[in-house]
């Protein structure tokens, strides 16, 4: 079952985006109806009416609200739609009736609009994985290249499951890394916008009632007036440059690829939080190489796909690298022996899956441990830090007060 031909999925057309009409028409009993569909063009929807008994007089394109904000197409919508798309093959539902069913009843206008055009294609007679892969942003390699294995070997209900499974299993994986660093970032943006408050309105009531005492003031106490006072005149500036340093270090991210890789090799060396990474990508690796290789694509072209879904550039060279090692002959356990980034354990399970002709088992039970272990140690990181967070906020909050109160413990002291 070893497609070498499922990774050449990648067309480079992009599909006709399907709209939104209004019609209205006759059915067959000569009543008046109207409604909305979404289709690619006019024809189409003049089409589908007709096969449906209406005979339409009058479609038109359905205009956008001035102010109408798209949603995005999320990895939640795109997992939900493959598990649900995965069921209905599984239920014996035609390939492009429950395409139609998956796309009518999605909430996300976008996603309906890519399900319902991807359907036009294949009921215009294209391949699923081609048709799929017209949407590289949403479906990658990996995706096409099991639904191509699937729709070759005659087994796509059972690869979709695969695939849904595997996208089930990297959002959970998601949800847990953002759980495990959302907190913090959260209470640290409150208690940067609790103490710039504090600044900007308590510490100036302060000031007003320490220059009626005519006595000299503690030298933290007028270090904090003072960055009361430079904050109060220049606010605008502090916001700009905040604004500022976050854009360009997004804008340069997203087209540095040598500052994403220092981002990513320095992530990976943070306490706790780089291990809970180093886990995640590793979980990663194996899922998806597991779900690949059952799939009967080949090892291969397999980690091409495996090393962009690790989420972090440092595992996606080594496995590029790694997969050229393969290339030549050389073992997948060998090729991992050779990388600091692999624990003994996962190339032990690997050269074992490879004697054994079992890799896509041992693989999966890596995964299935691996991401027991991302659980369990965000629930410990969540444990650790609330008391830490805690102390941070204390401490600087509290420094704000004592600040405050020093003067008027001085001239209790004096009186």
């Amino acid at each position: 079952m070893a497609l070498a031909t499922a990774s050449k999925v990648k067309p480079k057309v992009e599909a006709e985006q399907a709209r939104v009409f209004t019609w209205e028409g006759m059915d067959k009993r000569g009543a008046r109806v109207k409604g909305e569909m979404r289709a690619a063009n006019i024809n189409t929807v003049r089409a589908d009416l007709r096969r449906q008994g209406v005979n339409p007089t009058r479609v038109k394109m359905k205009p956008k609200p001035l102010f109408s904000a798209k949603k995005k197409i999320t990895s939640a919508d795109l997992s939900i739609f493959t598990r649900q798309l995965a069921t209905m093959m599984a239920a014996g539902v035609p390939l492009v009736q429950a395409f139609d069913i998956v796309g009518r009843g999605h909430d996300n206008p976008a996603m309906q609009d890519m399900i319902l055009a991807i359907k036009q294609d294949i009921e215009g007679g294209t391949a699923m994985a081609l048709a799929l892969g017209k949407y590289p942003l949403h479906f990658d390699d990996l995706v096409c290249n099991l639904v191509a294995a699937g729709e070759q070997a005659g087994v796509l209900d059972v690869l979709l499951d695969k695939i849904a499974t595997y996208k089930e299993k990297t959002e959970s994986i998601k949800g847990k890394i953002k759980k495990a660093l959302f907190y913090p970032a959260a209470v640290i943006v409150v208690a940067v916008i609790v103490t710039v408050v504090i600044l900007l309105f308590v510490i100036p009531q302060f000031k007003e009632l320490f220059s009626s005492f005519g006595a000299d003031l503690p030298a933290f106490t007028l270090m904090v007036i003072g960055l009361s006072d430079i904050l109060r005149d220049w606010w605008w500036a502090f916001f700009l440059g905040v604004g500022a340093v976050v854009y360009s270090t997004g804008y340069t991210y997203k087209r540095s690829r040598k500052l994403r890789e220092g981002v990513d090799r320095m992530s990976l060396k943070i306490p706790i939080i780089g291990v809970i990474l180093n886990k995640a990508a590793l979980a990663r690796f194996a899922r998806t190489l597991s779900t690949m290789f059952a799939a009967g694509v080949p090892l291969v072209d397999a980690l091409q796909s495996v090393s962009g879904a690790t989420g972090n550039i440092v595992y996606q060279d080594a496995i590029l690298k790694m997969r050229e090692e393969v290339a030549t002959g050389q073992s997948l356990q060998l090729a991992m022996r050779q990388r600091d980034l692999f624990p003994h354990m996962v190339i032990q399970m690997t050269a074992i899956g490879e004697e054994s002709g079992a890799l896509d088992d041992m693989l999966a039970k890596v995964a299935d441990f691996y991401e027991e272990q991302v659980d369990n140690a965000v629930d410990s990181l969540s444990s650790l830090l609330e008391p830490m967070i805690m102390v941070v906020i204390g401490g600087l909050v509290g420094s704000l007060v004592v600040a405050m109160y020093l003067p008027i413990f001085k001239l209790a002291a004096v009186v």
